[in-house]
């Protein structure tokens, strides 16, 4: 099984915003926060990311599908509908996200997409990884400011 690894830095810049590096040459960091009143809401939050990684993975994944096909892309549109509960413990979560993609091809390639929208969700990484449940692992290294 093919293994490949990538890792992203996150820097805090104060509130609750930190500076997103995903490690990739010519990439601009992204700044990430949280909504108010916790944070200012500069940039999207970690669940938005989530979202929106998910609704990209899955339009790539059905872009990817349809050129392999032949079939001439015209425009793609796509809307993830996110919807946040509490669980049990009260804690915030993700209670499920419904995506939307709308390609727009010719008339006559629409019969010619049902192999596509059969199989395109089992190639997005992120989609079926979410499902499936990822394993994380945490670890805190506290480091101790040195007075000045």
């Amino acid at each position: 099984m093919e293994e490949r690894a990538f890792t992203i830095k996150l820097d805090l810049e104060g509130g609750y915003r930190f500076v997103t590096d995903f490690g990739q040459p010519g990439l601009v960091p992204l700044l990430l926060d949280e909504p108010e009143p916790m944070g200012e809401g500069l940039g999207p939050n970690a669940a938005r990311v989530l979202a929106a990684a998910i609704g990209n993975c899955l339009s790539a994944s059905a872009l990817f599908c349809l050129r392999r096909a032949h079939i001439d892309v015209l425009s793609m549109h796509t809307e993830v509908d996110a919807t946040l509960k509490r669980n049990d413990a009260g804690r915030m979560r993700i209670g499920g996200l419904g995506v939307r993609i709308e390609p727009e091809v010719a008339e006559g390639d629409v019969p010619r997409m049902k192999r596509c929208l059969e199989i395109f969700e089992d190639y997005c990484v992120v989609t079926e990884s979410v499902r499936k449940g990822i394993p994380v692992s945490v670890g805190v290294e506290t480091r101790a400011a040195v007075p000045s």
